[in-house]
């Protein structure tokens, strides 16, 4: 099992691309390996033929466990080490029933191996794997495609059955007159009696969680199990920010190819604030508080409502509000086209999880574990505000927005987050952002 992340200690095979016998290089994907970040394929390290499985589809495993053996020509095949050898025969035995039905597959139709993932779509949507057209490596199907199928209106290929005939058996004349023979007509079977209708059927759907799902509710669970969470949330006025977009936006899309949003601005605050204090910047070891001098924003994403990811943009401090906006929708576009591999997971120090695009009013985000923070970023609307000035007040229509976080109150206490939360306040409405934009 590879080391796939710094933070990465297990892993689960999700399928063998290859069978016992068969000849690999190094440029073919053996095997795929699922951890608690991403799903990764891992080619096999050298020219040989595979010998033997040693951990079937499905188990999960530390990194360093041997999978299975790789033999080089030229070289007799390794013994299997103590800790796999009591498991060797059962496992060898069980991956050759499923390779035998994986190569049955690319022996019919002479496409790869379908993942669980991509079988759980096909079943629940009545699709047949030959409806979808792959993207993954060797024309495989990833689950994206699917989704990408069914989001464009693919429907189920709807095939005749093929009726075969009769082989000619080429018998004596007496069997073929038997053949053509009429039978006679048998005698009507008493109908059954109805059986009676279930006093109540449930209307209800029943759907087990796909591994993302299962991941994002252990990780949810722990961390509300881990942390004391406290809410806190300030009202910010937008209006020099919605000023810069209306200024830079047409332009932006233009030259760019996506909509200049709100939410590279909110990110380029939050470093700016995370400056003044560095106790929300922070992750929590043991009894201690470790802070950052660097922000690594973790970024959460939505994968069209099938799951949630957070990938990390490192050293985000470092870039612009129009470098923030390209790092953050390339970092987008990677995840939902499943194209980020667990180091893009790992080491973030602060989490903005944006639900605005929705039109949200205020979201509780629940802790990024080990991270102390997570800001909730909700819907911007138009609304008549007070504005105190040195002629005194006036109203007027504002873009108003709340910008809500959890804190870990074992970190931080309520008047140090009040005083970020302000302090952020403070730097996008007073910002020229028109001006701090490159």
């Amino acid at each position: 099992m590879p080391q796939l992340g710094e933070t990465v200690s297990e892993g689960t095979v999700t399928i063998w691309h290859k069978k016992p016998g068969d000849a690999v290089s190094p440029d073919e994907t053996l095997f795929e390996v699922a951890t608690d970040k991403v799903d990764t394929e891992v080619p096999a390290p050298t020219r040989g033929v595979l010998a033997e499985i040693l951990v079937q589809e499905g188990e999960t495993v530390e990194v360093g466990t041997r999978l299975a053996v790789l033999r080089v020509e030229g070289e007799d095949a390794a013994p299997a080490g103590p800790e796999t050898a009591a498991a060797a025969p059962a496992a060898a035995t069980a991956s050759v029933a499923d390779a035998t039905l994986a190569a049955a597959a690319r022996a019919a139709g002479g496409a790869p191996p379908l993942s669980p993932a991509v079988r759980r779509l096909l079943a629940e949507h009545g699709l047949e794997a030959a409806d979808s057209s792959g993207t993954g490596r060797g024309g495989r199907i990833k689950p994206g495609d699917v989704r990408d199928f069914i989001a464009a209106g693919g429907k189920p290929t709807a095939t005749e059955p093929e009726v075969e005939e009769p082989a000619a058996t080429g018998e004596d004349t007496e069997l073929a007159v038997r053949e053509t023979a009429p039978e006679p007509e048998p005698e009507p079977e008493p109908e059954p009696e109805p059986e009676p209708e279930p006093a109540s059927v449930p209307d209800r759907t029943h759907t087990p969680f796909n591994r993302l799902r299962r991941r994002t509710a252990a990780h949810m669970v722990r961390s509300k199990a881990t942390s004391p969470h406290v809410l806190q949330a300030v009202e910010v006025d937008f209006h020099n920010v919605a000023h810069a977009r209306q200024a830079l936006g047409p332009g932006w899309k233009q030259a760019e190819g996506f909509s200049l949003t709100w939410l590279p601005f909110v990110a380029r605050a939050v470093c700016q604030a995370l400056a003044d204090f560095p106790k929300v910047n922070a992750s929590i070891e043991g009894d201690a508080l470790v802070t950052w001098r660097d922000v690594h924003l973790a970024i959460a994403v939505d994968l069209d409502f099938d799951g949630l990811v957070a990938p990390v943009l490192r050293d985000a401090q470092t870039l612009s509000v129009a470098g923030l906006a390209r790092a953050i929708h390339h970092l987008a576009r990677r995840a939902r086209a499943e194209e980020l591999s667990p180091d893009d997971f790992s080491g973030g120090t602060y989490t903005i999880s944006n639900s605005g695009a929705f039109g949200t009013l205020i979201t509780a985000p629940i802790i990024n574990q080990p991270q102390v923070a997570i800001l909730s970023t909700d819907g911007v609307r138009k609304r008549p505000v007070v504005i105190e000035g040195e002629d005194g007040d006036t109203i007027a229509i504002r873009p108003i927005g709340v910008l809500a976080q959890s804190f870990d109150h074992r970190a931080i206490d309520g008047a140090y987050s009040a005083a970020f939360l302000n302090r952020l306040r403070e730097i996008i409405e007073a910002s020229d952002w028109t001006k701090n934009f490159d």
